[in-house]
């Protein structure tokens, strides 16, 4: 490669790290041991200059520094970059929804991707490596992708933490970019206050713009967004944002049979939020709580303006809007989350799910989805119009219009974007959740909208009469239908089909634990106060990673844990036969390149003195073994060194041929197994990846 390329391409997993000459050798060991590949590529100077030498590509002495430049340059005042930007105004015309019938709006919205399920991109990712995971994006117990926000643990015994949420309106950008900007905003936050956190001001932003610079208006529109959400927004609710990054070429040109074709983005703003969490047992999710006689609340930060540009509905419609959703009052988003955390702190909120992508009508049928129950939904409180004035003169249709006019006033309910939640409580709630409500000066448009019902379908009810109603199990299975299609055409399509046709089922009972053993007892406890711990190896390889939260399990039940690398045992730094126990754990062992641990294993099998120690450790009567994950993958591949595992299976190619990370219910049957001795009959929730 030449200097320039070495010097300017962007590979990914590359770290420049900064290291006292005199800690190098002790680095050196460290990449020995865990084989990390480095290189020492230079060293600082106090003369301010940088310079980049060549000696093996360039004979010449004069070109053996192809950089050689001031830091001033990169560090001191360049000149300004001088930019004339011109505003364009863009009209667009109302949206028209005389036509739309509701039936045909609510299924369509559905499908759509950004409303429908995304379980076809969740399952192929893990998300339980690490130990730390407390929330992810499946919700309840079947399972539901519905998730606001995701949230950590900040260690293993603890319950305080960390949640992570995003936020994007970029659609709306093509309307009003600085509105999409701020709304970006109010979704993250929106969408992470459904985790325990203390105060607005303990969120943390991180801004990545997108825009497509020189093309007309864009520049002017980024610049606009830029000063709402940076110099406005932000400052007002106290919230700061020390890091992002930018795409400014969003632009592609390309010629199609001597015809010039353009793709220009709009200006995009996607938000990550980011906060502490006191305690991760609170975080509220979708899911309805059904013991109790309980009702509906939205809390709507659009003041009832129900604005339909860059909405999904408008979009599968392929209409536009003369008004944008937009943070009109940044002092509603900042009572909000007051009045959010309020109610948490007295147990009023029984569920939550925030408004957005979809509309309100999304939000219910994604809570109905993660119950598994049928909601009741009233728009009557949502279909109050204070600024049209009716015409009642004789030459008009009377009924004909208010008849359309409550129609166009229920599809804007139902379908617009404008920042809200709904939150399920108590009945016998109400009047202390409305006093919180008004004391932090939102309840002039919090509403109560509707409460969940036997029958498992959502039902629409205005004007005292049920304007539209379905079942809960053909709209769920046309909002997952979308995922379905496409994770038919990646992997197997049977395995694809049963899991769209479960469902039907509404007798399954999801995950229901069931447990024939106190887990607060652990049997551990008598030699632990005895002083006894039986030591464990826990073994790693290149590319393992679930080493640590294995090293605390084990601690915690009376082992003490040692960790061992595959190389310590190569280089005689550590011998199987001083351990009790060894533990595989899991991760990519060389990135399964070779199979399912088959890497690990091989650099086992292939070796005579660690195939010797192997064998010796899973031959002795004092001695056991566990693997995890790539570690029971590579345990399987060492049968012919471990005395009565020849039946042992080979893990080969699953049956749906594709990566799996899901929740499984399993049942513990009797048998000789040390480790699950006592639990024999439990059904349990385990983790698959």
């Amino acid at each position: 490669m030449s200097p320039a390329e070495i010097w300017c391409n962007e590979s990914q997993e590359r770290y420049v790290i900064a290291i006292h000459p005199k800690d190098l050798d002790r680095f050196a060991k460290m990449c020995e041991r865990e084989r990390c590949p480095y290189a020492v590529v230079g060293h600082t100077t106090q003369n301010r200059q940088l310079q980049l030498h060549d000696q093996q590509q360039a004979k010449n002495p004069d070109q053996q520094y192809p950089i050689d430049m001031p830091m001033e340059v990169l560090l001191g005042k360049p000149p300004k970059m001088h930019r004339d930007v011109h505003t364009t105004q863009e009209q667009f015309p109302p949206f028209n929804c005389n036509a739309i019938e509701l039936k045909e709006a609510i299924e369509l919205v559905l499908q759509q991707p950004t409303v429908a399920s995304k379980s076809f991109l969740i399952t192929i990712g893990d998300r339980t490596v690490g130990g730390l995971n407390s929330r992810d994006p499946f919700v309840g117990p079947w399972q539901v992708p519905v998730a606001d926000c995701a949230v950590t643990t900040m260690d293993y015994s603890g319950y305080r933490g960390e949640a992570m949420s995003m936020g994007e309106r970029t659609p709306v950008a093509l309307f009003n970019a600085p509105a999409a900007a701020k709304m970006a905003v109010g979704e993250a936050i929106t969408n992470i206050l459904a985790a325990d956190i203390a105060s607005i001001e303990d969120i943390k932003l991180s801004a990545n713009w997108m825009a497509a610079c020189g093309q007309p208006g864009e520049d002017a529109k980024l610049y606009e967004s830029v000063k709402a959400v940076g110099i406005e927004l932000c400052p007002e609710l106290g919230i700061s944002i020390p890091v992002g990054k930018d795409s400014l070429s969003m632009a592609t040109s390309w010629q199609d049979h001597n015809q010039a074709k353009q793709v220009v983005s709009p200006v995009s703003l996607i938000i990550s939020a980011f906060a502490p969490v006191r305690d991760v047992r609170k975080t509220l999710t979708p899911q309805l709580q059904l013991q109790t006689e309980t009702e509906l609340i939205l809390i709507d930060l659009g003041r009832n303006q129900n604005r339909m540009a860059g909405s999904i509905v408008t979009q599968v419609f392929e209409q536009t809007d003369t008004h944008a959703p937009n943070v009109d009052h940044a002092s509603d988003l900042k009572a909000f989350t007051n009045a959010i955390i309020a109610l948490r702190e007295r147990n009023a909120i029984l569920a939550y799910h925030d408004r957005s992508d979809g509309g309100l009508l999304a939000c219910i049928a994604e809570m109905a989805f993660a119950s598994h129950c049928g909601i009741s939904l009233n728009v009557d409180l949502l279909c109050i119009d204070t600024k049209t004035e009716q015409d009642y003169g004789d030459a008009k249709n009377w009924a004909s219009q208010v008849s359309g006019r409550r129609h166009e006033q229920t599809i804007r309910a139902l379908f617009s974007e404008e920042l809200g939640a709904v939150i399920q409580i108590e009945r016998s709630q109400r009047d202390a959740v409305f006093a919180v409500l008004r004391e932090c000066g939102i309840s002039a448009f919090s509403h109560v909208i509707g409460k969940p019902n036997q029958s498992d379908a959502l039902e629409i009810w205005r004007d005292a009469k049920c304007v539209y109603t379905e079942s809960r199990v053909h709209l769920q299975k046309l909002w997952q239908n979308t995922s379905y299609q496409i994770a038919r055409l990646r992997d197997n399509p049977n395995c694809v089909d049963s899991e769209y046709q479960s469902v039907e089922d509404v007798s399954d009972p999801g995950m229901s634990p069931i447990l024939r053993f106190d887990p607060n007892e652990n049997p551990s406890a008598p030699f632990i106060n005895k002083g006894t711990r039986p030591k464990m190896a826990i073994l790693r390889e290149q590319g393992v990673n679930s080493h640590l939260e294995m090293a605390y399990a084990m601690d915690l039940a009376g082992f003490a844990s040692h960790d061992v690398h595959m190389s310590d045992l190569l280089s005689g730094q550590a011998k199987l036969e001083d351990y009790q126990g060894l533990v595989a754990c899991g991760g990519f062992s060389y990135g399964d390149v070779l199979g399912a641990g088959e890497g690990w294993a091989k650099t086992i099998l292939f070796n005579p003195q660690l195939s010797e120690q192997f064998a010796s450790f899973f031959q002795r009567n004092d001695s056991f073994a566990l693997g995890v994950c790539n570690g029971c993958q590579m345990m399987s591949n060492l049968a012919s060194l471990i005395p009565g595992a020849k039946a042992w299976p080979k893990f080969t190619r699953n049956q749906s041929e594709q990566y799996e990370a899901r929740l499984v219910m399993v049942e513990i049957l009797q048998s000789p197994s040390l480790f699950f001795n006592g639990m024999s009959g439990s059904h349990l929730p385990i983790a698959v990846a």
